[in-house]
């Protein structure tokens, strides 16, 4: 593979680039309070959610479509997609004023981080081939550093200053010029897939269960698009069970391969819902809990950053199937501890739990699928970041529905129920996998 690239600028540009698409979560968060009040927009909680959501479905089609095409189009050009549909769909943000203008600048928000991701994965993956988990978390430090600024920016602009939510939302223009200078005229690698020689063909083979896998999303697709709803919450769950049993049958029967990426798929559904969904409702879960949302949100994300930073001990020490698991524990706890936390203090110690818990979730389950399962390449790490994002998709209405009408408490152990499943699913990972060596496209095993 050819080394003629500028490793340290490619890294830095691609943390700016993922610095843009977390500063738009933390402003979501943040301006969810004026679309959702009486003294701004006036539209519900469940309007905000379905205004919202196209963030995250917009997010898995740029994905999917991205990692199919990635070899193709080449990842320079994918780069450049993301950087011109962040520029209109914050353009777009600041004119909004109603659910449907606000819908639509999620819509190329949505796509424009989702290219970012579908890119910059398999980017790190490639220039790093040898540190995939521990790159790709260090990656992953600008998810939640980004949701920090954003969050620290919200409290003193909005908060303390008394500033317009239009200003806040306008400090995106400074990563999304400088990451746009930092790309455009450098030289970019092929994937890893490509240039080891892995065909396309066994690319998809790779997940394991192609067919259900799109079902599976295209399911998540119109339920956060109302295009059919279920009528009750447990209905979510059970047929996401359906789902994961039908990509078994898929993979084991029909295609007789291994169903590691179907199962991680799923997996990546309750993880990524854990995290996002309650990061989003920050300010309506926590909103009496005596303290400002958004520093709960700056501290539970601060903390992410910093143990993202050191995942590589972590990593090595617990194998990656070992994070996710200690990941779910805490999880679980975390949630449950907060929804009957009284008082700031007890409040943020969940909060804190729950940060260590949430920490690992999106980047481990990523570095996962390059380490153990490479031959998937960048479809692979963009279907995954997809099936996460458009999980969250279809659970924030539904959670805002709850919220509506069963309050915070209920809404957040139902939360719960997620990471609790997960403990399960990933013990049985853990006892797979915690002596298994990375595979490695060139020679079989690292």
């Amino acid at each position: 593979m050819s080394s003629d690239y500028n490793k340290s600028r490619l890294f830095v540009a691609s943390c700016l680039a993922l610095l843009v698409t977390s500063l738009t979560f933390a402003m979501r968060a943040k301006i969810e309070g004026v679309f959702g009040s009486v003294e701004g927009y006036g539209l519900t909680k469940e309007e905000v959610g379905w205004a919202f959501s196209p963030a995250f479905w917009g997010f898995t089609g740029a994905m999917v479509i991205g990692g199919l095409i990635i070899d193709i189009v080449k990842t320079k050009n994918i780069v450049r997609a993301a950087f011109f549909l962040h520029l209109i769909g914050t353009i777009s943000l600041l004119m909004a004023t109603t659910k449907e203008i606000l819908f639509l600048a999620n819509v190329f928000i949505g796509f424009g981080n989702g290219c970012v991701e579908a890119a910059l994965n398999p980017l790190i993956a490639t220039v790093y081939p040898n540190e995939k988990t521990k790159m790709l978390n260090r990656f992953h430090v600008w998810f939640p550093g980004g949701i920090v600024i954003g969050g620290l920016l919200a409290w003193l602009m909005m908060d303390t200053m008394g500033l317009s939510w239009q200003l806040y939302v306008g400090i995106l223009f400074i990563p999304l010029a400088i990451y746009g200078y930092l790309f455009f005229g450098q030289a970019i690698p092929e994937t890893e897939r490509a240039a080891s020689g892995v065909s396309y063909k066994q690319m998809i083979h790779a997940t394991g269960a192609p067919v259900v896998l799109l079902i599976a999303t295209v399911f998540m697709f119109s339920i956060a698009n109302n295009f059919f709803q279920l009528g009750e919450s447990w209905m979510y769950l059970a047929a996401i069970g359906i789902l994961f049993i039908s990509a078994l049958i898929e993979g084991s029967f029909i295609k007789k391969i291994s169903v590691i990426f179907p199962i991680m798929f799923f997996f990546m559904l309750l993880t990524a819902a854990t995290e996002l969904v309650t990061t989003q409702w920050i300010n309506a879960l926590l909103g009496d809990a005596g303290i400002n949302p958004m520093l709960i949100l700056v501290v539970i994300t601060g903390l992410m950053a910093v143990g993202r930073f050191f995942a590589g001990g972590l990593v090595h020490r617990f194998n990656p199937s070992g994070v996710l698991l200690l990941s779910a524990v805490f999880s679980t706890i975390g949630l449950y501890w907060m929804s009957i936390a009284s008082g700031p203090f007890m409040t943020m110690l969940a909060a804190i739990v729950f940060a260590i818990g949430i920490c690992y979730f999106w980047p481990t389950m990523l570095g996962f699928v390059a380490e153990y399962i490479p031959e998937s390449g960048a479809l692979g790490l963009s279907v995954m970041g997809g099936a996460g994002m458009v999980s969250v998709s279809m659970f924030l209405p539904l959670m805002g529905k709850v919220l509506d009408t069963q309050g915070t408490q209920v809404a957040m152990q139902s939360l719960g129920i997620l990471p609790a499943i997960l403990i399960a699913g990933f013990f049985f990972l853990y006892l797979s996998y915690r002596n298994k060596k990375a595979v490695s496209l060139d020679s079989g095993n690292e």
